[in-house]
C-alpha cells in the first residue's frame, strides 16, 4: 500500500504521515527534508550566480547522511528548499530517489508537495492536508520554540504566506490537489484527532477498493 500525504508547510502533514505509518507498520519518508537538506547545502550560494548550479550538484550526490532532521527545521532552511525546489534538475535529481522508496515490495508512506501528482500518481491512498495560515505559524512557531529558536511570528507568518505563493507557481512542481486526493482541513484539529480522520479515510478507501475488485 502506498500512501501520499501532500498539503502545505506546517499542516500537519507529517505528523500524520509518519503517525500512519506507525498505524500501517509501513516505512515513512518526509520528502521535504531532501530539498531542505539541498537548501541547507548551498546556503552560502543563495545571492550567489553559482547556486542554481550548487544546488544541481548538492541534489545529484544527496545521501541519507545528509537527511538530518536536527540541522534542517528552521524557517530559513524551508525558505531555501521552496527555492532550489524550482530548479527542474534538481527536482529531476530527486525523483528517482522517491520513487525507490515509494515501490520497495511492503509500500510507503511519503509526504510532500507534490507526492499524489507526480511522484506517485498511481498510491492507493492520496491525502491533500490543509490549514490556515495562522494556525500553520503558530504550529510552526511552537516547533521551532519547543527547539530553544527564538521566533518572530510576524516574520514567520510572512515566510509561510510566501513560500506556499512560490511553491504553488512552480513551473518545475505539482503542488495542487490531486483529483483523487481526499481533502483534510486540520486547523480546529489536535493531533489525534487528525490521526484518526486520516486513518478512517484510508481504511475506507481501501474497503471500497477491496470491494470494487471482487
Amino acid at each position: 500500500m502506498i500512501i501520499a500525504v501532500d498539503g502545505p508547510a506546517a499542516s500537519g502533514k507529517g505528523t500524520l504521515a509518519s503517525g500512519l505509518a506507525r498505524h500501517y507498520r509501513l516505512p515513512y519518508l518526509d520528502t521535504g527534508l531532501l530539498y531542505r537538506a539541498v537548501g541547507r547545502a548551498v546556503e552560502a550560494y543563495e545571492d550567489s550566480e553559482q547556486f542554481e548550479e550548487r544546488a544541481i550538484a548538492a541534489a545529484q550526490t544527496l545521501d541519507e547522511g545528509d537527511i538530518d532532521p536536527e540541522f534542517l527545521l528552521s524557517a530559513k532552511i524551508g525558505t531555501l528548499a521552496s527555492k532550489v525546489a524550482v530548479i527542474g534538475a534538481v527536482r529531476r535529481a530527486l525523483f528517482d530517489y522517491q520513487r525507490e522508496f515509494a515501490t520497495q515490495d511492503n509500500g510507503a508512506v511519503l509526504d510532500g508537495r507534490d507526492i499524489g501528482t507526480t511522484i506517485c500518481p498511481e498510491a492507493d491512498v492520496k491525502l491533500f492536508i490543509q490549514a490556515d495560515s495562522k494556525s500553520r505559524m503558530e504550529r510552526r512557531a511552537r516547533q521551532l520554540e519547543a527547539r530553544g529558536v527564538a521566533v518572530d511570528r510576524y516574520a514567520l507568518y510572512h515566510q509561510i504566506e510566501e513560500r506556499d505563493a512560490r511553491d504553488m507557481a512552480n513551473p518545475n512542481g505539482g503542488f495542487y490537489k490531486a483529483d483523487d486526493a481526499h481533502l483534510l482541513d486540520t486547523t480546529l484539529l489536535d493531533i489525534e484527532a487528525a490521526l484518526r480522520a486520516a486513518i478512517a479515510i484510508v481504511d475506507g478507501t481501501m474497503a471500497r477498493k477491496a470491494e470494487a475488485s471482487l
